[in-house]
C-alpha cells in the first residue's frame, strides 16, 4: 500500500496477542485458574468506557452469540480497516510518501535532469511552498519514477530497509512505532472473536505487505491496496516480478467497494475508516438492511497526535462526519476514547 523491519513494541504486542501457542501456565498454577484470570483480562483496555466502546462490545456480542437474531456465522464475520489515518497514523504527510520523497533524495545522484524538473526539483530543495501545491497527479508522479524499475524483492528490501532506519519528524520513532494502541486491540478483539480482519487501503499493496502482519498481525494474503503494473520475466533461469511505470488499481474511495469484491469476495459486516476516501467502504459495508457497524477514527487530539477534520490536506474528513449520525456509525473521539493513542511507553 517483503522482508521485515525491526520487530518494534507494536509488532510484539501484536504477535504475542495474535499468537496460536499457548501461553505457558506458570508451575503451581492450576489451567482452572489461569482460565479464570484470563477470562477477566479487560477488553479493549486502552478504550475509555463511553459509547463507542460500548457500540463496539455490543455489536461483537450479538454477532457472535448464536441465539441472537443478528447471528453471523464465523465465515460472513468480515472485518476491513483503512490503514493511514485509521491503523496508524498519516501526518504530516502520508508516510509511504514519505518514503518516496526520502527515495528521491536517494537516487538524485542518477537523475541530475530532477534538478530542474518538477516536483522533483522542489524535493530536493526542500521547497515547502512548492511541496505544499503538490497534487495527486504528482504524487503518482513521484511514486511511479522511485518505485518503478525495482524488483519486487528488492522493493521489499527498499521499504524493510527505511521502515528500520527512518525516523517520524515529530517523535522521532520509528514509523511503525506510530500505529494505534487501541486499534492493535481491537483488531485482536475481533480476531479472538473470529472475525477475519482485512486492511483496505489507498497506500500500495507492496509498501504494506512489507509489514502488516509483523506489526498488525494481518497477512499479505489480507492486505489490499493501490497497485501498479508489474511484468513477469525469467532471468538466467530465475523467475522475476518487475514494478514497472503504470497503474493497475486505485483502492480509494470508490475503489474500496471495488477492491472488496474483487479480493474479498465477501462484504464486510465491520468497517473502520477516517476521511472521505472511506466513505464508499463505510457505505457498501453497512448500507442499513443487516447487522453491521461502521467506525470512523476522529482525530480530534491535538496535544497526544494531531487535531484535523474537514479542512485537512491529509485525510479530510467532512462527508463522513456528515453522514454519520444519519447512517448510525459510531465516531471514534481519540482524544476522549482512547486513554492511550501509540504502543511506546515513551509516547502519548
Amino acid at each position: 500500500m517483503r522482508s521485515i523491519p525491526v520487530i518494534t513494541l507494536a509488532a510484539a504486542l501484536v504477535l504475542a496477542a495474535c499468537s496460536d501457542r499457548p501461553a505457558e501456565t506458570p508451575a503451581g498454577t492450576e489451567p482452572a485458574a489461569q482460565e479464570e484470570r484470563e477470562a477477566s483480562a479487560p477488553v479493549l483496555p486502552s478504550w475509555n468506557q463511553g459509547p463507542a466502546r460500548q457500540s463496539i462490545v455490543d455489536f461483537v456480542e450479538r454477532v457472535t452469540d448464536p441465539a441472537s437474531p443478528d447471528y453471523v456465522t464465523p465465515a460472513e464475520r468480515i472485518a476491513v480497516f483503512d490503514n493511514d489515518g485509521t491503523l496508524w497514523a498519516e501526518q504530516p504527510l502520508y508516510f509511504q510518501l514519505l518514503f518516496a520523497l526520502d527515495r528521491v533524495r536517494a537516487m538524485a545522484a542518477d537523475h541530475p535532469e530532477w534538478r530542474e524538473t518538477e516536483p522533483f526539483r522542489a524535493i530536493l530543495e526542500r521547497d515547502r511552498e512548492a511541496l505544499a501545491a503538490i497534487g495527486e497527479h504528482e504524487i503518482v508522479e513521484i511514486v511511479m519514477a522511485t518505485h518503478a524499475g525495482l524488483t519486487t524483492d528488492e522493493f521489499d528490501a527498499v521499504v524493510s530497509d527505511w521502515l528500520a532506519t527512518a525516523t517520524h519528524p515529530r517523535f522521532g520513532v520509528p514509523y511503525t512505532e506510530l500505529v494505534y494502541q487501541p486499534m492493535l486491540e481491537l483488531l485482536t478483539y475481533l480476531r479472538d472473536n473470529e472475525f477475519k480482519t482485512f486492511i483496505v487501503s489507498g497506500g500500495g499493496i507492496d509498501f504494506l505487505r512489507t509489514f502488516a502482519e509483523h506489526v498488525y498481525g494481518v497477512p499479505p494474503e489480507q492486505v489490499v491496496g493501490s497497485a501498479g503494473e508489474m511484468e513477469f520475466t525469467m532471468e538466467d533461469g530465475v523467475p522475476t516480478l518487475h514494478k514497472t511505470a503504470g497503474i493497475n488499481f486505485v483502492d480509494d474511495k470508490a475503489g474500496k467497494p471495488v477492491g472488496i469484491r474483487r479480493f474479498i469476495g465477501r462484504r464486510p459486516i465491520l468497517a473502520a475508516g477516517n476521511s472521505d476516501g472511506d466513505l464508499q467502504m463505510l457505505q457498501y459495508t453497512a448500507p442499513g438492511d443487516r447487522a453491521a457497524l461502521g467506525l470512523i477514527v476522529h482525530h480530534d487530539d491535538g496535544e497526544r497526535a494531531w487535531a484535523y477534520d474537514r479542512d485537512s490536506h491529509v485525510g479530510r474528513l467532512d462527508a463522513g462526519l456528515d453522514e454519520a449520525p444519519e447512517r448510525g456509525w459510531t465516531v471514534i473521539s481519540m482524544k476522549s476514547d482512547w486513554s492511550k493513542v501509540f504502543p511506546s511507553p515513551d509516547l502519548p
